[in-house]
């Protein structure tokens, strides 16, 4: 089935002939047998979840998915499931903050060792692996530089390396399962907030991982089980709603992103605007080989100091300041002091997010609408 179909029709489980999955609420289920068969408790597994899992799984043409309580839920449980105190990770420098909170604190704290890099360059990466390397842990594109990292070359390096054969973890959030397919190019792993494009709609916390190998699924199923991280069955209903839609929503999220990208290029108080989708992005020539949609995610710098960013979103009518992205709603927020808040001024430094650097994420309303309340704002910012 073509993507569009996949998404309104994987995964369809109701007994009862209906055209949606039932909501399944209870917490424990009849046992008829001494040894515990089928679903037992639904912090192991419920239908509802099951259901949804299915659907991701086509979705991301992977055999397995497993869906978690949130986007973090789903990164710890991958990341302490699957390594222990002497291992390292190699991860991309620029991620998510809640991502780099949680290795510098939960998991250097249980050992395992943490070794950034630019993964831009895969020649990094290949210096970087030893033979205590077990993951290779990776957005693309990153949050909030949007670089785009060629899945190809770090997976090609992993292959052709021979010192260890490290797992490869793909945050795939960015792109959505309808832009990227890290698990053609050779991913093990991939990983999704589905609070964000997914679900599409700001009003469910959730994670997924999809998956081919069993082994390493059935790590993970018993890893969420004792850490308590699975879905709870009513969010798994509204990211299975979410889904059917989620096709034209990027469509959509696409197009907008691509004019306001555009737009940015062109005004004097926007500077080093950056979208996956312009000839002017550093690596666009991957993106067009790994990528057949570029996102709804634009960065750009806002020409001016604090009081110029401040000016800017007071001035603001239709974005939504806040925190978060992938949904109908266009949100826009300053990851120095929002998302990446948590992070050290010199990390920040190192990494080249300023005071006045602006993430925004494109939602589907009218495109006229958005360009005028930009234009309002930046206007506002002088």
């Amino acid at each position: 089935m073509k993507e569009e179909t996949t998404a309104i029709h994987a995964g369809l489980d109701n007994p009862n002939g209906g055209v949606t999955t039932p909501v399944d609420l209870s917490s424990t289920f009849r046992q008829d047998s001494l040894a515990l068969d089928g679903f037992a408790y639904s912090r192991l597994s419920n239908p509802t979840v099951a259901s949804l899992e299915k659907q991701l799984a086509a979705l991301e043409d992977a055999t397995y998915a497993l869906a978690f309580s949130s986007g973090m839920g789903a990164i710890s449980t991958t990341i302490l499931g699957l390594l222990e105190s002497g291992d390292e990770i190699i991860v991309s420098d620029d991620l998510y903050g809640g991502t780099q909170k949680f290795l510098d604190t939960i998991a250097i704290k249980l050992g395992i060792t943490v070794v950034r890099v630019d993964a831009v360059h895969s020649v990094n990466v290949a210096n970087a692996i030893n033979d205590k390397t077990k993951m290779i842990y990776l957005e693309t594109p990153t949050n909030p530089l949007l670089k785009i990292v060629s899945l190809h070359d770090i997976c090609l390096v992993r292959d052709i390396n021979l010192i260890s054969n490290p797992l490869i973890v793909v945050d795939n959030t960015f792109a959505t399962p309808l832009g990227q397919d890290p698990l053609f190019w050779g991913a093990d792993i991939v990983l999704h907030s589905l609070t964000k494009y997914i679900n599409g709609h700001s009003d469910v916390i959730a994670g997924a991982v999809m998956l081919n190998d069993k082994g390493l699924k059935d790590t993970l199923f018993a890893t969420r089980t004792y850490m308590g991280t699975c879905m709870n069955p009513f969010d798994a209903m509204l990211v299975s709603r979410g889904i059917k839609t989620l096709p034209a929503r990027m469509n959509l999220h696409e197009a907008g992103a691509n004019e306001i990208a555009i737009f940015l290029e062109g005004h004097p108080m926007a500077e080093n605007v950056l979208y996956p989708g312009l000839r002017s992005h550093p690596q666009h020539n991957i993106a067009t080989q790994q990528m057949d949609n570029y996102g709804g995610m634009v960065t750009f710098t806002l020409k001016g100091d604090t009081d110029a960013v401040q000016r800017f979103l007071d001035a603001l009518k239709i974005f939504t300041p806040a925190v978060s992205l992938g949904g109908v709603e266009s949100l826009i927020e300053v990851p120095y002091f929002m998302t990446h808040g948590n992070m050290s001024h010199e990390e920040k430094d190192t990494l080249g997010i300023t005071e006045n650097m602006i993430r925004i994420s494109i939602g589907i309303e009218n495109i006229d609408d958005l360009l005028k309340d930009l234009t309002t704002a930046l206007q506002a910012a002088k």
